[in-house]
């Protein structure tokens, strides 16, 4: 039975390793419904590890995820799909010379069938209906030359197609891995835009950046690793440049050290 008091995803002393080392070292985590936890480090930090375990690529090696409560298994990648867990990736995995609808149904389109029902084929009119719809409704968007392939299209638009494809599958969480790497000024701002659309919506994201700024623009609570440990975890009010930029090179001072193991032996 669902815990309704408990966030929508929990990840608990999630450990992670390859031989020797160590990438993800008793990590905890915790994002709900409506609401956008970045997830900060430099490069080997354990970010990636980290997501890949939550989303089935990699299986732990100690620790629990939880969804609304409930303590799942996530073995492989449909095993996180099921639970209603999708990613978006910096190389978005669109096929360029599709379509948009093409692109958000990848081997789902809608059928019909034809012949007396002795044939299937795909239904063009209800694919684009579907696909402007989940645009509009979910993104408020509109996409012009629909029908071009989406090569043809912006990087902002492109971000915007990977993500209506995630949303096409019915998730409740979406991890954004660097959504605003090479993209404008202009495309930015659409995918800040888009990321508020997902708050409303009711879906929870994981947005994975090396721009402060930008964690700062959009979410709601920040994570920081280091060396496969969670260093810091803040709400953003609570959050400074200085502060982020300071655990993510030095980790927790004596003092944060000193409040973690007090808070340890309280729980």
């Amino acid at each position: 039975m669902n815990n309704n008091d408990a966030p929508f995803l929990k990840m608990k002393g999630i450990v992670k390793r390859f031989g020797a080392l160590t990438a993800v070292d008793n990590v905890d985590l915790a994002v709900d419904r409506g609401e956008v936890l970045a997830l900060v480090g430099e490069n080997a930090a354990g970010k990636s590890t980290l997501i890949k375990v939550l989303t089935g690529v990699y299986q732990a090696d100690q620790g629990e995820i939880f969804i609304e409560g409930d303590k799942v298994e996530i073995n492989n990648r449909k095993d996180s799909q099921k639970f209603g867990i999708e990613a978006v990736y910096q190389d978005l995995a669109l096929v360029p010379q599709l379509d948009v609808p093409g692109n958000l149904f990848l081997g789902k389109e809608p059928p019909k069938k034809i012949l007396g029902g002795l044939f299937k084929v795909i239904d063009n009119k209800k694919l684009e209906e579907q696909t402007r719809d989940i645009l509009k409704d979910n993104l408020n968007m509109e996409i012009e030359n629909f029908n071009d392939p989406v090569i043809n299209h912006s990087g902002g638009q492109q971000q915007s197609i990977a993500i209506g494809r995630a949303l096409a599958s019915e998730c409740d969480l979406i991890v954004m891995d660097e959504p605003t790497a090479s993209l404008g000024v202009e495309e930015i701002d659409m995918t800040f835009e888009i990321v508020r659309r997902l708050k409303q919506n009711n879906v929870a994201v994981i947005f994975i950046s090396h721009n402060l700024e930008h964690v700062f623009e959009v979410c709601d609570k920040v994570l920081v690793m280091r060396m496969g440990e969670r260093v810091g975890y803040m709400d953003i009010e609570d959050a400074t440049r200085e502060r982020l930029v300071s655990l993510m090179v030095h980790g927790r001072n004596e003092e944060e050290k000193s409040e973690k193991s007090v808070a340890n032996k309280t729980v």
